[in-house]
Order: structure tokens, then C-alpha cells, then sequence
């Protein structure tokens, strides 16, 4: 029986090639977008849950700043995970980590720059999911020159050769010794650390031989007694079904209880499998974007469902007779059912092979664009899982009705040729029409916005000049030799200015909330943004003045503070701001000078407080502005500058223009990703649109060639066809217009900067839509319109 309802199925799909191609066509570019689309959300949601304690991993924050500058640490101070193992019975094991960012290493007569490695606790081997395949988990560090490095560093340096008991030199002249060397991470870890080092060490050179603390002024003996310094990622292992809102109140009580003079203190914990998607507090930090892309995956597969319901209906009179003979000659409604589940499931497999085929093809240009590294693993239950669902849903609600409808029919009226009446499909089949439609409209209102808003980040004017600005981090020889390395780089002709501060200006960096000044308000605990810099950072930046001067380099400047026209704001300073007392940290001095606000970070946050100090002792970072023209020959005096003090490290640079694009990297990717599949969900409605004009026209045949013989107008002959459906495009726009501005003022909450959505949108959208129908429908309308009438009228379909 199986065997009969294949073959008749096939001859069906061969006697009618041009509907198959255009549903295998559908089915098959939307299995291919939308299983991409659904591998994409499943990958971002699979982060870290590779951990088999991840439910019971909880990563520690607090809350500190009021007004604008309130926000999460999620670096926090050393003691709370010594004191919360020891003094909360919830907590079961902790561990610190402190990435620092990068550093050369040297083996032998090869030296290496690694951008990625931290300090950390023994624990970070058993609390999370990462085993030694060399070395011993159970001391990792067996003492402070020790270090664990990844497979891939391993054969970087050693080759073949057993890794275990090299010695490489770290930074300027540190020698350790590689005990430890764990697999290469997997690609949805939140954890990417190449080099790891024993805490202690960190905590033996910043403490205990300098007795000094973090910041270098007050004396403490160890890091576990310092409860000022925050730069530690801080993760506890606690005991199933904890309560989590006592374990964070349990945390603050501690904290507290050491430095009272704090409180209070809020505490805040995340789950390790929330890090990746949502912020400390529970806010998205990304999980919008995964559930847009998933509702546009699952739109996609069923917009392609609806082209083969849609062309299947539409052809339900033209195989009426043949279901009426099946049913006279016996044929039950369940073997017709199945008879038509069949043909579809065929179809479909069709269209799934060619999917997987076209996946395998496009699978690494897709990683490349997407910046996953996916893959079609055959032994990946997660990914199966994903594709199964996918086909058995998309199967399924391309099946079902059309199979329904098709069995239906009565024999005998449809032998008459009086079902038309009577079937119900057209109503629906026009609400499907519409649908398609509506989700297009919405896709494509969403491409525009989406794309104006990336537009507006990247040429929005941040109050400071970013353009032809070479920055790079110095190591000690060169921060000790400053003044001959500026003078030296002033001297080419190609360098227009240099400067220095401590941090890169597009990213995140020092902040304080300890901070006083005349009438600030009890309770107030303000944070401001530090840059310390040279004399002219606020010159070389073209940063304007509000009210002040500038710093002139003397020795009275290291207790003078400039702000920003925020702090002024948060800090309730009302008239004449220059002169008036502010205390930084240890610095107690006057303000002397206000600027504009300005775009310090990414436009997804508003402008915060922030503060300039003179303090170049501080300045590791290097600014040296060039033009456009003069690039290249800027770079090479900055290498030749860099050889003099660096001969066996390769200098690392970036342009501040392109570190600010780089903020915007997720934001632009996903723009491009969204615009690609929007193009997509597009054509498969055109797909089924072209399909069921063609149907149109083949039904009217006879009608059109009596309009034609009657003196009927090519145009009036488009017109009629394309009428009907272009109402149900204009229906489609109606619809879409307010869903689409609902959802893309719902994305746009995710910046503090944004446009402000225009009509002109919805009606380049409204216009794009239309017009795209009408050239689709107007193919096959031309064709029939042109068709010559006395062949039409002879057809005896």
C-alpha cells in the first residue's frame, strides 16, 4: 500500500513540475534559513550549561552608584569568596578569577603575545566543567611561578614535545613553569582564558612583597584583608535549593560587617547559564535579539508552509475529479489522506535533502558571517534535536490540511463540476495570502529601522574627534623614557599631536565612588569614570569647555579635577562650578574646568560622570594623531619608535575609529544576519505569490480570451488578476504597520541613543511591498494577458 501511494504520489509530482518547483523551491530555502536561524538561537542558549554544576554556579555582583551612575559590578573584591566558603553554610566551594588582559611570552627563540589570560584560584579546575588532560587537578599550582595553559598555546610553543615542566618567559623577564594544560575551550563558554596563573601569585606581588594594597597607597597584608580593591570575577558553588535572595542577603551582611563604613552594601547573583543573555539584575543583555531571531526563524518555515497549503488549495478544483474517481471506485477518506500526507512527505523529503545539501555548502561562509562556529556534527544530540523538531513541525503543518481538505470533496458534485461553490478554501487561502504578506512588511520595516539606527550609532557626533587617532598600549621601558619617546614621535612631519592616558577612551575603564565635595547629600554614593592623562588629553580629543581651563602640567594640577557637564548635574553643583572643592580618592583639590558631555562609551548607555586627573604616571596608553594621507608613514615612525624599547615584541595597534566600530560589532552582524533573512522571507512570498497568479491565470483562462476578444486592454487584463491580490497586499500593510512599530520600539529601548521612528519608514516599507507583488503577479499576468485568445477560448481544461 505504501509502496502504491510513493508512486502515485511521484507521478503526480513529475505530471505537475512547475507547483513542485516552486514548493520544493519554498520548502527549501526556508528549511535552510530558518534551521540556521533556530541552530543560531540554540547555540546563544547553550552557553556555559556544558557545566554539569551550572545550576548551582552563581556569579557575584554589586550594586553600588545612585542616579544615572548606578550599576553592577560584576567585578567585586577578593575576601567575599574566602568569607562566603567559610562562613555561609550554602556555599560549597568559590572561585576568584582576574583577567589582565595581554602579555608576551618567550620559549627559547620564540616569543609570542597573548591577548587573553588571567589569575585565578586553584577551585576554577573543579568548580567549572575545564579537567587537565595534563597535570594534576588537584593542584593545578603547585606553587606561585606556576602556570596552566590551553592544548592549542601548548602546541603553539612546545610543538610535539610534553608541555609539562617548560619554562617560559612571561612579560618583561618572569620566569614560570607549565604545570597544567587543559582542551582548548568549547565555543559557548563564556570562559576563553589561554593562560591561567595562581591567584597567589597575584596576591604574593601585589601584597605581600610591596605591602601595598591594590591601588598602591594603603599597607595590607593580603588581598583577603583588602575590601577597597574591585577587579575580581567572583563565581560560588552553593547547595541545591538555595535560597538565593537569603545567600545574597547572607553576602551583604559580611561584607558589612568587615567595612561598615560601606553600607549598604546590595548583592546581587546570577546563574552561570543566565551570564551570556541577560545582565546581573535579570535585564537582557542579548535574549530579545535570540527571541526575535527565533519568532523570524519559526515566521520563515511558516511562511513556507502556507506557499504549499496555498498552491495545494488553489489546485483542489483541478484535482477534484480525480479524488471523485478515487472514491467512487472505492477509495476511502483515510486512503486519501494518506495518499495526499504522502505526496507532501515526498515533497518534503525532497526539499529536505536539498536543504542539508545546501546547509554542508554554505555552512562555513555562514560561520564567517555569523561569527559562530557551528556545526553539523552527526553526534551533536542538541543540533538533531533542533533539525527534527524543525522538519516534524514544518511536515506537519504542511500536511495536514491540505490533506484534509482534498479528501473531502463529495464525488459526485465534483463530477458535475458544482463544488466550486461550496468549497471554503478560498477565504482561507486569502487570509494565508495576507499573513505572508504581513510578516514581510513587518521584516522589512524592521530592515529599515535596524538599519537606520546602526547608521545613526556609527555617524552620530560623540562630542570628541576620533578620526586618524593611532592608540597603543607601552610597556615599561617606554612609559619610563616618555619624554624622549613623545619628542621623538613629535619630530616626524606625518604625527600632528600625541598624548596619553590610562585607558582606551571607546571602552570601559577605572571608576571610584569614593568621592566627596562640598553639599554633597547624605547617602549619596556617586561613581565617576576616571581618565587620568596628560596635560593636553583634552585638547588632543577636541573636547569642548562649558566653563574652566585646562590643565597646564604643573605640580598643582594632580589635585585639580575637570568633569563633565553630567557630573555637575548629578552632583547638584549649582552656579559658577570652577573652584569648588572635590575629593577623588586620596585627592582632596577644586575643580577647575567643565566639558561638554560626551560619548565615552557605547550609545547603548547613557553618558555617565566622569572625571579628568593629571596623572601621568598612571598613562600606559598611547594617542598619536595622523591624517588619512599620512597613515602608513605615522605607523611606521610609532614601529620604529616601538623596536627602540621593544625589539622582541611585535607592536600591537588599532585606530580609535575602528575600536569604536568594534563596539558595534554584535550590533552590526545581527543587522546584517536580520536583513539577509528578511530578503529571504521575501522571496518565498513572492514563491507562492508567482504560484498562485499563475494559477489565477490558468483558472481564467477562457474569461481572459472572451475580455480580449471583446476589445479588452492588455492593461485591463493585468489589472483583473492583479486586483485581487494587491488588496490583499494593501490589507497586509495595515496590519503590519502598528505591529512593526510596536516591536521595533521595543528594540530600540536597548539604546539611550536612538532615532525616533518616522512615517516615512512604514511607507517606503508599504511601497517596497507593494511594488515587489505587482512585479511579482505582473509576470505571469503579462503572460496570460498577451496569450492569444483563440487558443484560450479552444482549451478545454
Amino acid at each position: 500500500m505504501i509502496k502504491n501511494y510513493i508512486k502515485t504520489a511521484w507521478r503526480n509530482i513529475l505530471g505537475n513540475k512547475f507547483y513542485a518547483t516552486i514548493n520544493v523551491t519554498g520548502l527549501t530555502v526556508g528549511l535552510v534559513v530558518g534551521l540556521f536561524m533556530l541552530l543560531w538561537v540554540q547555540d546563544e542558549l547553550s552557553f556555559d550549561r556544558f557545566n554539569k554544576k551550572a545550576d548551582n554556579i552563581y556569579k557575584v555582583g554589586i550594586v553600588a552608584g545612585t542616579g544615572i551612575s548606578k550599576q553592577i559590578f560584576n567585578n567585586i573584591i577578593a575576601p567575599v569568596a574566602t568569607f562566603a566558603k567559610s562562613e555561609i553554610p550554602e556555599v560549597t566551594d568559590g572561585v576568584r578569577i582576574m583577567g589582565v588582559g595581554s602579555a608576551p611570552f618567550k620559549y627559547k627563540d620564540k616569543v609570542f603575545y597573548e591577548d587573553n589570560f588571567a589569575f585565578t584560584d586553584p577551585s576554577y579546575f573543579s568548580v567549572f566543567d575545564f579537567p587537565l588532560i595534563k597535570g594534576d587537578k588537584r593542584h593545578p599550582f603547585p606553587d606561585n611561578n606556576s602556570v596552566v595553559i590551553t592544548q592549542s598555546i601548548a602546541q603553539k610553543y612546545f610543538g610535539k614535545d610534553d608541555p609539562i615542566g617548560k619554562f617560559v618567559i612571561m612579560g618583561q623577564n618572569e620566569q614560570v613553569k607549565v604545570t597544567g594544560v587543559i582542551p582548548d575551550y568549547p565555543v559557548n563558554s563564556s570562559f576563553q582564558y589561554k593562560v591561567l596563573l595562581p591567584l597567589s601569585r597575584f596576591n604574593y606581588l601585589a601584597y605581600v612583597k610591596n605591602k601595598t594594597s591594590y591601588d598602591g597607597k594603603t599597607v595590607i597584608s593580603s588581598m583577603d584583608a583588602d575590601w577597597s580593591a574591585f577587579g575580581f570575577q567572583t563565581y560560588l558553588l552553593v547547595k541545591p535549593n538555595t535560597n538565593i535572595k537569603t545567600l545574597e542577603k547572607k553576602l551583604q551582611a559580611v561584607h558589612e560587617r568587615q567595612k561598615p563604613e560601606d553600607a549598604p552594601v546590595p548583592y546581587l547573583t546570577q546563574p552561570l547559564p543566565q551570564m551570556h543573555l541577560y545582565q546581573a539584575d535579570g535585564t537582557d543583555a542579548g535574549m530579545s535579539t535570540v527571541r526575535t531571531f527565533a519568532i523570524v526563524a519559526i515566521m520563515i518555515l511558516v511562511i513556507a508552509c502556507i506557499n504549499y497549503v496555498n498552491l495545494s488549495t488553489a489546485r483542489s478544483m483541478l484535482r477534484a475529479k480525480e479524488v471523485s474517481m478515487r472514491k467512487i471506485i472505492g477509495a476511502g477518506k483515510l486512503q486519501l489522506f494518506m495518499q495526499f500526507v504522502v505526496e507532501t512527505t515526498l515533497l518534503f523529503v525532497v526539499a529536505a535533502i536539498f536543504a542539508f545539501v545546501l546547509m554542508y555548502l554554505l555552512l562555513p561562509y555562514y560561520n564567517q558571517f555569523s561569527g559562530k562556529q557551528i556545526s553539523l556534527s552527526l553526534t551533536n544530540f542538541n543540533i538533531w534535536a533542533c533539525i527534527l523538531i524543525t522538519l516534524l513541525g514544518t511536515l506537519v503543518a504542511s500536511s495536514i490540511y491540505p490533506a484534509l481538505l482534498l479528501s473531502s470533496f463529495e464525488p459526485l458534485k465534483a463530477l458535475k463540476g458544482k463544488i466550486s461553490a461550496s468549497i471554503g478554501n478560498v477565504a482561507f487561502r486569502r487570509i494565508l495570502v495576507i499573513l505572508q504578506f504581513t510578516v514581510s512588511v513587518i521584516l522589512i520595516v524592521g530592515t529599515l529601522i535596524i538599519g537606520k539606527q546602526l547608521k545613526y550609532m556609527l555617524s552620530k557626533d560623540l562630542g570628541y574627534d576620533k578620526e586618524n587617532i593611532l592608540s597603543f598600549s607601552m610597556r615599561n621601558d617606554m612609559h619610563d623614557h616618555w619624554d624622549a619617546v613623545k619628542a621623538e614621535l613629535e619630530k616626524d612631519p606625518s604625527i600632528l599631536a600625541v598624548t596619553r592616558s590610562s585607558r582606551n577612551i571607546v571602552v570601559n575603564g577605572s571608576s571610584t565612588g569614593d568621592n566627596d565635595w562640598d553639599g554633597k547629600p547624605k547617602g549619596d554614593n556617586l561613581w565617576f569614570n576616571q581618565i587620568h592623562g596628560e596635560r593636553n588629553i583634552i585638547d588632543f580629543f577636541k573636547i569642548k569647555f562649558v566653563e574652566g581651563s585646562n590643565f597646564t602640567g604643573s605640580v598643582a594640577d594632580t589635585s585639580h579635577f575637570i568633569i563633565n557637564e553630567t557630573a555637575v548635574k548629578e552632583m547638584g553643583l549649582k552656579g559658577p562650578v570652577v573652584g569648588k572643592r572635590l575629593r577623588i580618592q586620596t585627592i582632596n583639590g577644586t575643580i577647575i574646568g567643565v566639558v561638554k558631555d560626551f560619548n565615552f562609551q557605547t550609545l547603548h548607555k547613557k553618558i555617565e560622570p566622569i572625571v579628568f586627573q593629571y596623572r601621568p604616571q598612571s598613562c600606559w596608553r598611547v594617542y598619536i594623531k595622523t591624517t588619512n594621507k599620512n597613515a602608513k608613514r605615522a605607523i611606521a615612525a610609532t614601529q620604529n619608535i616601538w623596536k627602540q624599547y621593544n625589539d622582541d615584541i611585535p607592536l600591537t595597534y588599532a585606530f580609535l575609529d575602528e575600536s569604536f566600530r568594534n563596539l558595534y560589532t554584535d550590533d552590526q552582524r545581527q543587522g546584517d544576519l536580520f536583513n539577509i533573512f528578511s530578503a529571504i522571507a521575501i522571496i518565498i512570498s513572492c514563491l507562492g505569490l508567482f504560484g498562485l497568479a499563475t494559477y489565477s491565470a490558468q483558472v481564467k483562462t477562457k474569461e481572459i480570451g472572451i475580455r480580449k476578444v471583446l476589445g479588452a486592454s492588455v492593461s485591463r487584463i493585468i489589472g483583473l488578476l492583479a486586483t485581487e491580490f494587491m488588496i490583499l497586499i494593501i490589507i497586509a500593510i495595515v496590519i503590519a504597520v502598528p505591529v512593526a512599530w510596536y516591536a521595533m520600539q521595543k528594540w530600540l529601548q536597548d539604546f539611550a541613543y536612538k532615532i525616533t521612528i518616522s512615517a516615512g519608514v512604514f511607507i517606503i516599507a508599504a511601497i517596497g511591498a507593494m511594488a515587489i507583488a505587482l512585479l511579482t503577479i505582473s509576470i505571469q499576468s503579462v503572460k496570460a494577458a498577451l496569450a492569444n485568445p483563440v487558443k484560450s477560448l479552444k482549451n478545454n481544461d
